[in-house]
């Protein structure tokens, strides 16, 4: 009798392993030939949606077609945005986001791909503000208005940084760096990443010296949670092409210097 109820135990463990990879992600994507990646485009020079002809181009784009490639499947891209990054992923409207930071908040309701890359955050002002602005402290004042996208791990830095000035929220496709710009806010903050290739684009801008970055953060994929086959593979897929370089020659081609 315990011989059976061994046999049995293992033929439930196998028909649970089998169940579970029927219903992966993984599977659907190899049996349509298609793999779905939620992006929002918005992101320089993560991801960059041309408007004129509804392509992407970036750091993200890259990983996303070499993974597809090496999936052996075809490659589309979701458009979304930051608050409904994590929805997206977890309702089923794509398979995979593009880089994401990594949140406890974010974990609740997602899983996460083993991180590839790291960055910290910086604050952004106009070149008219030099002597204004020098630390952070400089900008945890009443009369300071500072920005940050709404969804992003900025939104959420910004009330913890800077308890004391207004914050000024703005909804995608509006950027937290455009109310900058425009005058409406005095600051934002964004990864030293965004930060480098915004002041490169945009003259007038230029970036708080502040004594150092805050925030150090890994960067990873957004999976369905409960999937551990997809996530597996996507962690194995990531240490292999870690081991190989592809990694730091993205980093290299894309400038992601985080120094």
């Amino acid at each position: 009798m315990k011989f059976f109820k061994i046999v049995a135990t293992a033929a439930m463990l196998a028909g649970s392993t089998v169940a579970a990879n029927a219903q992966s992600a993984l599977s659907e994507i190899l049996s349509a030939g298609v793999l779905k990646v939620g992006t929002t485009g918005d992101w320089d020079p993560m991801s960059v949606r041309d408007p004129a002809t509804n392509t992407y181009k970036g750091y993200d784009i890259d990983v996303m077609t070499e993974l597809a490639a090496d999936l052996g499947v075809e490659l589309e891209f979701v458009a979304t945005d930051w608050k409904t990054l994590v929805s997206g992923v977890t309702s089923g409207q794509y398979h995979i986001t593009g880089s994401a930071s990594v949140s406890p908040a974010r974990a609740k309701a997602a899983g996460y791909s083993d991180s590839y890359f790291a960055l910290f955050t910086v604050p952004l002002t106009q070149k008219k503000n030099a002597d204004r602005f020098k630390d952070w402290d400089d900008m945890n004042k009443a009369d300071v208005k500072v920005a940050a996208t709404l969804g992003t791990t900025q939104e959420q830095q910004v009330k913890r940084f800077f308890p004391d000035a207004e914050h000024r929220i703005v909804e995608a496709p509006a950027r937290d760096f455009q109310e900058v710009l425009s005058g409406r806010a005095d600051a934002n903050i964004t990864s030293n990443v965004e930060a480098n290739k915004l002041i490169a684009k945009y003259d007038q801008l230029m970036i708080v010296p502040v004594s150092e970055g805050r925030a150090p953060t890994p960067i990873a994929m957004l999976l369905p949670q409960a999937d551990q086959v997809w996530i597996n593979y996507v962690n194995t897929w990531i240490a292999l092409k870690t081991e190989r370089g592809f990694f730091d020659e993205l980093a290299d081609k894309w400038g992601l210097s985080v120094n």
